[in-house]
């Protein structure tokens, strides 16, 4: 007498089940049983070696693994299945209960369950039914990551997209530069910028949102849009807009009902290439480094303020700024100090101005380049825990 299956259950038909078992008479019962309970795609394998080709070759939903078999037995099976770490199906360990010091190192190994060689009709369903729905939550949660991965892929490309990278298109003449942005996820909450603000003005900043993730990423993304905007709007009057006046306006969008509490630190340059003189200001900001041939210097007496977001209203000042024929203005996020190695140690200002050093003189794209590589040797395969931001500016 047929078993009705359980109607919340997985559909048995729609199910494909691997016995590997090296007892005839067994499979036999087995395959009769599952019959029963309308399981009707039902592959068999005579040992370990021939379930191993199975699941190699084919797709199954789950794998009724018989524990003691010749050539290579159910441990054997589920120790293959482990090392290689691919997507096994669940497995359900077929084994008498005298076996029991083998079950428990079959369920270290991976095993779903057991079932004693009986097979009982009853106990059979709900061992099948209970793995099966189990295999059938980690699939929908394998595939709603799956999709969340691929709409985080797609913000981190729209994202990337919003700073520049036709660097030789933006710097006006008697001026080069580069930048780089390596996100710790697949959005990050760091910036870089860079706009041709006149036939001879460039402005360049680095910034740093609070937090990581999605919400840094969209509050990046408004940052860049205030920055840009305002950059804009302040070039129209005729003089060069000032970096203060720049900071000013998109702090108080920012600082507006920020209920979430995040903040903003950044470091805005606004360069005359013609004479190399501009004006800098910082919100919160690591100090740019001023290089020259084989010199790295921290640019000193800078205004120390209050990163955007955190106080409406707050007068932002900007300080002078000069750089010289052969100069280059290095400007960087604290992802990079702040890198850590395995030992959790910090790359820090040394490590930056050590990596600096030798390139000194050379190009932007040196320059950027350089830092990120000594930054990876230093963590050495360690996990980044937070953005890194890279921009140089050159006069020639």
């Amino acid at each position: 007498m047929a078993v009705a299956p359980d109607p919340g259950l997985v559909d048995p038909g729609s199910v494909s089940i691997l016995v590997v078992e090296d007892s005839s008479f067994n499979r036999l019962v087995l395959r009769k049983r599952l019959a029963e309970l309308g399981y009707s795609r039902v592959t068999e394998a005579t040992d370990g070696m021939e379930g191993l080709a199975a699941i190699e070759a084919g797709t199954f939903d789950i794998v009724l693994l018989d524990l003691e078999m010749p050539r290579l037995d159910g441990i054997g099976v589920l120790e293959r299945l482990h090392a290689a770490r691919g997507a096994a199906p669940p497995v359900i360990v077929i084994s008498a209960l005298t076996e029991m010091e083998g079950i428990v190192r079959c369920i270290e190994l991976g095993a779903e369950d057991y079932l004693p060689k009986s097979f009982d009709p009853p106990l059979l369903r709900a061992r099948l039914g209970a793995v099966l729905e189990k295999k059938r939550l980690r699939d929908l949660a394998d595939q709603r990551l799956a999709a969340l991965e691929a709409e985080l892929e797609s913000a981190r490309a729209a994202q990337l997209d919003l700073v520049p990278q036709d660097f030789a298109g933006i710097a006006p003449a008697g001026l080069s530069l580069h930048a780089a942005m390596i996100p710790a996820r697949q959005v990050g909450g760091d910036l870089y910028d860079a706009l041709r603000l006149g036939p001879s003005l460039l402005l360049a900043c680095v910034a740093d949102v609070s937090g990581k993730g999605a919400p840094a990423g969209l509050t990046m993304a408004r940052t860049t849009g205030l920055i840009r905007s305002t950059a804009a709007l302040l070039s129209e009057e005729g003089a060069a807009p000032d970096p203060a006046a720049i900071l000013t306006r998109a702090n108080n969008d920012l600082a507006r009902e920020n209920e979430s509490q995040t903040f903003v630190t950044v470091v805005v340059a606004v360069l005359d290439a013609a004479d190399g003189t501009g004006r800098i200001a910082l919100a919160g900001h690591e100090s740019p480094l001023l290089l020259r041939d084989g010199q790295v210097r921290v640019l000193e007496g800078l205004s120390r303020q209050p990163p955007l977001g955190t106080m409406e209203g707050f007068p932002y000042r900007s300080d002078p700024l000069v750089l010289a024929a052969g100069e280059a203005l290095f400007l960087f996020s604290d992802g990079v100090t702040e890198a850590e190695d395995g030992a959790e140690r910090f790359f820090g200002r040394e490590g930056l101005a050590g990596a600096l050093r030798p390139v000194a003189g050379a190009v932007p794209r040196a320059l950027v380049e350089a830092v990120l590589e000594a930054v990876s040797g230093f963590a050495g395969g360690a996990p980044q825990a937070d953005d890194i931001t890279v921009l140089a500016v050159r006069r020639s």
